[in-house]
């Protein structure tokens, strides 16, 4: 059965990484949904959020492969009933004269508007890409001019050091 499926992995910080990643599933010919990487409590790390979509057998492969790459630290699937995900957007919005519902609809999914004029409404929204989905359906009849998703960003539950860098629980 062919789903979407996220991918977590603590690389090395340094130049090279995430091309020789994204080179892994090239190879392969999988395709990356989306991508998200940022540096960790540790600035020798950097933590990669690959979606991509396929069967259980593609899935299994690419941690196994990833897991061989020289750079990657660790790699792991993390399903979303152990894990917490969440995306960010901007997403600029003509008003056509309406600025007060769309600010309420920007409140509504305790978003934040960043930019505005009397022409349109920049705003800054975070949640599941569900909510995201779901803010985008309630603001496209406005117009929308410009859009910039961040795709999800993703972290197993728990305490777990998954570093070993010596972070305890209280």
């Amino acid at each position: 059965m062919v789903e979407k499926f996220t991918i977590g992995i603590i690389v090395s910080n340094h130049f090279g990484v995430l091309n020789r990643v994204a080179g892994l599933y090239a190879k392969r010919g999988y395709n990356i949904d989306s991508l998200a990487v940022g540096e960790t409590q540790d600035s020798m790390f950097s933590r990669m959020t690959i979606v991509s979509t396929g069967d259980k057998y593609m899935k299994e492969q690419v941690v196994r492969q990833l897991a061989k790459l020289y750079d990657v630290k660790m790699a792991v699937v993390l399903d979303r009933k152990n894990s917490v995900s969440v995306e960010h957007m901007l997403i600029k919005i003509k008003t056509n004269g309406d600025k007060a519902t769309i600010s309420r609809i920007i409140n509504d999914y305790s978003g934040k508007v960043m930019d505005f004029s009397d022409n349109f409404i920049t705003a800054e929204i975070t949640g599941s890409s569900e909510k995201i989905e779901e803010f985008i359906g309630k603001v496209t009849p406005y117009k929308i001019l410009e859009v910039c998703r961040s795709g999800p960003i993703s972290m197993a539950h728990g305490m777990e050091d998954i570093l070993g860098l010596g972070v305890t629980e209280d």
